[in-house]
Parts: C-alpha cells; sequence; structure tokens
C-alpha cells in the first residue's frame, strides 16, 4: 500500500454528507493495492480526534478497477465475519441490503459511506445518495472493514488516520 498522491480527481466528500456535518474535514488517504493491483484509493473525513459510532465520520472509495456491486457487498460481508461483527442472521440481512444497494463500478467511479450517530450508514455514488443501512451494528462492523486495528490492510488503516488519536491503537 502506498499514500494517494496528488491527483486531479481528488475524492470529495459527498455534497450531502458535507451540508448535514460541515465540521466534517479530511484526515486522511491510501491506496489500497492486492498483490500488486491498484485496487481504489481511499480518502476519510472525521468531525473529532477519531472515528467513533456517535460521531459522524465519512469514507470514499473511488475505484481504480470495475467490480460488480454483488461482489463488493460479498466481500464487505465476509470482512464484517472475520473481525466478528453480527450474527449469522444479522450478516444475511445485512448482505442483502448491501446488494440491494450496492451498484457494479467501473474505473474511477467513487462509493462513500457517511456514519450517522445512532443510526446507521448512507451510501452515496459519485455523490449522489443511493441508499440507506439504518442499523448502528451495521455501522460499526461495516466501518471496521478499515478501521478496526485488525484491518487486512493495516497500512491504509494507518494512512487514513494519518496520526490521529485512533490511528495509535
Amino acid at each position: 500500500m502506498s499514500a494517494l498522491a496528488s491527483d486531479a480527481r481528488v475524492l470529495r466528500l459527498p455534497p450531502d454528507a458535507a451540508r448535514t456535518y460541515p465540521a466534517l474535514s479530511e484526515v486522511g488517504t491510501g491506496t489500497l493495492r492486492w498483490f500488486g493491483f491498484h485496487v481504489y484509493d481511499a480518502r476519510l473525513w472525521l468531525g473529532s480526534t477519531r472515528p467513533s459510532a456517535d460521531r459522524p465520520f465519512a469514507l470514499a472509495l473511488r475505484y481504480a478497477r470495475d467490480f460488480e456491486g454483488r461482489k463488493i457487498a460479498e466481500a464487505s460481508i465476509e470482512e464484517i465475519e472475520r473481525l466478528g461483527f453480527g450474527t449469522a442472521q444479522e450478516r444475511a440481512r445485512w448482505l442483502d441490503e448491501m446488494q440491494g444497494l450496492f451498484p457494479d463500478v467501473r474505473e474511477g467511479h467513487e462509493l462513500a459511506g457517511l456514519n450517522i450517530p445512532g443510526r446507521g450508514v448512507r451510501f452515496y455514488l459519485d455523490g449522489r445518495t443511493i441508499g440507506e443501512v439504518m442499523d448502528p451494528e451495521f455501522a460499526r462492523a461495516f466501518f471496521a472493514i478499515w478501521l478496526d486495528p485488525r484491518t487486512k490492510a493495516p497500512s491504509l488503516r494507518v494512512a487514513l488516520l494519518n496520526g490521529t488519536e485512533a490511528a495509535k491503537r
């Protein structure tokens, strides 16, 4: 993994998220590479010193290759399960909800998630709202894929948290 270089197509906070939570500011950026292949660039915005389920924050991914939405949902649920979140029934429901929301993405598409404290996640495609999963446990589990210390991409986590209090854990 490597830090995101300066780019004219910098990931932006979706306009709706910026209006809803104007205190959010960019914290860090990073790139996910898997076996040398560029998968996506990521950016994190926080309104405090660390991401927390009871505070708003946003995470955006700009894909460097094409992916089917159902595959994104399946990979997400596999990571959620690996991290130990949710019951089998909850994960099955979350998978159904993600598969209903996540579109197929092409290179350059941006998917973003906004943590809505105590409620769940609002998702965006290229800055436009595509839906919500209103379950605070889902929100905690979903964002853990990138922000939990047990993530499969620890270098990306460090880059996203960029020296915040949470990066030290």
